[in-house]
């Protein structure tokens, strides 16, 4: 059963960044919430293993704002390529559900 609504992660790189990106979307409605964790991460990039201190940013959304979310992200971003990810829910409380929906309608 598809119902319509997505998670998506995306990582930032600052308590600030993730609360500046976290901001614009839940101001221009493109999510009902979104919830910063902070997070160790581990990853290669130009040829070198990294690590890094940064903040996970668990967005909840619908699929058709999917793409509009993700564009807010780009353009907002301090990294050159964001982790953008997204995740459909596939079950969950029918009211906290039809509450996402009814948030970025």
């Amino acid at each position: 059963m598809s119902t319509g609504i997505v998670t998506m992660f995306c990582a930032a790189g600052s308590r600030e960044e993730a609360a500046r990106l976290a901001g614009a979307l839940v101001e221009r409605r493109l999510a009902a919430c979104v919830q910063a964790l902070p997070i160790d991460s581990w990853y290669r990039w130009e040829g070198k293993v990294e690590q890094a201190a940064e903040v996970l940013l668990l967005i909840k959304t619908t699929r058709a704002r999917a793409s509009e979310v993700e564009a807010c992200l780009v353009a907002l971003h301090g990294y050159d390529v964001p982790e953008i990810i997204v995740l459909p829910v596939e079950d969950g409380l029918g009211g906290y559900l039809d509450w996402v929906s009814a948030s970025v309608g």
